[in-house]
């Protein structure tokens, strides 16, 4: 019982057996990156900066604008404080102060306060900042059209 090797199976020589280099770049996999990217992108700007939920009051202030490098606070209704999204416990926000990592410059702080607040509260968190050496200090309000 002998095994014959057919002439389809032997390999051709030359160059008619080899594939050819495909010498095309192939965009479609470049857009579809380019797509997703972009989606992120437009969904990550339309995010909010704080998930902190402060009522802020209303005035006719010029907006400020915002830098990478800026710290948020925010005291909400209850009177609690956030740095960023992170709720502080009473009579820790000198500490958390202390542990901010400024690096080189003076961040600019962001101090978000509910409208309910009592306006000592606010000023109390003021002054510990004024305390902890951050001198740049901006409120944020919501836009007005009528005036006090």
């Amino acid at each position: 019982m002998g095994m014959g090797v057919s002439s389809s199976s032997r390999r051709r020589g030359g160059k008619r057996g080899r594939r050819a280099a495909m010498s095309e770049i192939n965009v479609t996999p470049l857009v579809d990156v380019m797509l997703v990217l972009l989606i992120i992108f437009m969904v990550t700007v339309t995010l909010p900066a704080v998930g902190v939920p402060v009522e802020l009051p209303e005035s006719r202030a010029a907006p400020v604008e915002e830098m990478p490098d800026q710290i948020t606070i925010s005291i909400d209704a209850a009177g609690t404080i956030y740095i960023e999204d992170n709720p502080l416990a009473p009579g820790t926000l000198p500490d958390a102060l202390a542990a901010l990592d400024r690096g080189g410059e003076q961040p600019l702080i962001v101090l978000r306060g509910d409208r309910s607040l009592d306006y000592g509260r606010v000023m109390q968190v003021m002054g510990e900042l004024g305390r902890a050496g951050f001198t740049s200090i901006s409120l944020v309000t919501d836009g007005s059209v009528t005036p006090p």
